[in-house]
């Protein structure tokens, strides 16, 4: 199998667990303080592991990056499931668009990463990305069978729109994130009527 490929697994022993749980905390504290190009040897130093200790459970950066972001992809699958049985169409798809936003910019060059995977199916992040590209294709055609979004918009669209969303609130200085008003407007542009705010 192409090393790229490989998802990392909480090992079964303790002292595998500790570890594993050690170098996952550290790398979510660092990725969110220095973005996706992180030291990974600074990583492995706050974990209180060597750094060969680091790669024989994430034996490449692409694999630690998936693993750190794999709950919240898990938890926007199932948020779309959630909304879609609980909210009005264009409520549920709006909804799971911001928190889609907000989850693509956990760190500096996630949405860059989460792009890729999506369509490459020789990364970490594929399998889990196509569940969530799944998840909000679902969300989409429920509201354009609605008659709440226009007709013509894809999947890809979309998920192109949320990746510009992220890009800003990802980029956005302290205090000065514009994502929420972007998003508001970029929903303005696919909807056939009226939106709750961002």
């Amino acid at each position: 199998m192409d090393d790229r490929a490989y998802i990392a697994q909480r090992p079964k022993r303790a002292d595998g667990q500790r570890n594993y749980d050690a170098i996952l905390a550290a790398a979510r504290k660092a990725f969110e303080a220095s973005g996706s190009d992180a030291s990974l040897e600074e990583i492995a130093s706050q974990a209180g592991v060597a750094i060969g200790t680091l790669y024989r459970h994430f034996p490449t950066r692409a694999s630690l990056v998936e693993a750190t972001t794999r709950d919240g992809l898990e938890n926007l699958v199932a948020q779309a499931g959630r909304l879609a049985a609980d909210r009005d169409p264009l409520d549920a798809l709006t909804e799971w668009m911001r928190e889609a936003v907000v989850h693509f910019s956990t760190f500096r060059g996630l949405v860059g990463i989460l792009t890729q995977s999506m369509y490459d199916e020789g990364t970490p992040s594929h399998a889990m990305c196509a569940a969530m590209h799944r998840s909000g294709a679902d969300l989409l055609r429920a509201a354009q069978t609605a008659g709440c979004v226009r007709a013509d918009l894809t999947p890809d669209e979309l998920f192109d729109l949320m990746g510009a969303a992220a890009w800003v609130r990802e980029q956005a200085t302290s205090g000065r994130d514009g994502s929420p008003r972007l998003l508001r407007l970029m929903l303005e542009g696919i909807t056939t009527r009226p939106v709750l705010p961002v």
